[in-house]
């Protein structure tokens, strides 16, 4: 069993024993018959993944990582908010007729401003601090914007990415390790994905900073089961697990926007069997 196949099995035990129900509140989301989707949630859940030692992927199912690479590309490398550019249709539901989905994720990646006598967005930001000043408590991203809530049609989940170095003795390279923050979390259709899509932009960063890749902390607010999801989610985590597979990245690549989702690949990855036609609450 790998490591993350253990944090998920024991977080999704901890939800469906001790969370609390939405049931008969005034929720947000339905389904697609019109239906109110309520859920089991618990509040403040922190997950803490070592990426010196594997890579997260569970086994319980496939993850697939090209493709949520190719979704991270979208934020962090395209700042896209088309879904025109981007080779999935996981945000079809909130894209309007031109593909646009407001000022959101890769917009807001992508707004400049001053730094250094100079202008910046989120990302290049990013990655001069961590050349130049590593050590910096300063070095984080944040996409929830309160002025342009109002024009994204669907506020940030993962919303921020708090940046750490540290100097491990011995070591001749830096160590990065990274907070991501998540305000609310569909537990099935995106807890492993998203550990993947930030695992793999940690080590992205750490290979183009000249760095090693170090822990990565999930928090999240709201976590949380849709009703419709239990019996799915009592299944996968009844399933046998496997070893955590080996993380490849492409070592050529030195600069972050030359990355593609060809450059990342799971080896030695064996899974149970994916689980399809999971309902989707919008």
């Amino acid at each position: 069993m790998s490591l993350a196949d253990q944090i998920f099995i024991d977080m999704c035990k901890d939800i469906l024993t001790n969370g609390t129900s939405t049931e008969g509140e005034k929720v947000r989301p339905h389904w697609d018959d019109g239906t109110s989707a309520y859920t089991i949630k618990r509040f403040g859940v922190v997950n803490r993944y070592d990426l010196s030692k594997e890579f997260p992927a569970i086994t319980l199912r496939k993850t697939a990582i090209k493709s949520c690479t190719d979704e991270m590309l979208w934020i962090w490398q395209k700042k896209s908010n088309n879904i025109h550019e981007l080779n999935s249709h996981i945000w079809d539901e909130w894209a309007d007729e031109n593909g646009s989905i407001g000022k959101a994720y890769g917009y807001q990646m992508g707004v400049k401003h001053r730094y250094k006598e100079g202008m910046m967005d989120q990302v290049d930001r990013v990655i001069y601090d961590l050349k130049n000043n590593p050590f910096s408590r300063r070095i984080m991203t944040n996409i929830y914007v309160h002025q342009d809530l109002s024009e994204m049609n669907l506020y940030p989940c993962a919303y921020s990415m708090t940046f750490n170095v540290t100097q491990k003795k011995g070591d001749d390279k830096l160590t990065l390790n990274a907070v991501l923050n998540q305000r609310s979390q569909d537990v099935l259709t995106a807890n492993n994905w998203n550990v993947c899509q930030y695992a793999v932009l940690l080590h992205m960063l750490a290979q183009v900073c000249g760095m090693r890749a170090g822990e990565l902390l999930h928090v999240i607010a709201d976590a949380h089961i849709y009703d419709r999801h239990i019996p799915i989610v009592e299944e996968l985590i009844g399933r046998e697990t496997y070893p955590a597979p080996v993380f490849w990245l492409n070592p050529e690549v030195k600069d972050f926007y030359d990355f593609t989702p060809e450059d990342v690949r799971l080896e030695h990855y064996v899974t149970g069997p994916q689980v399809k036609n999971i309902p989707v609450a919008v």
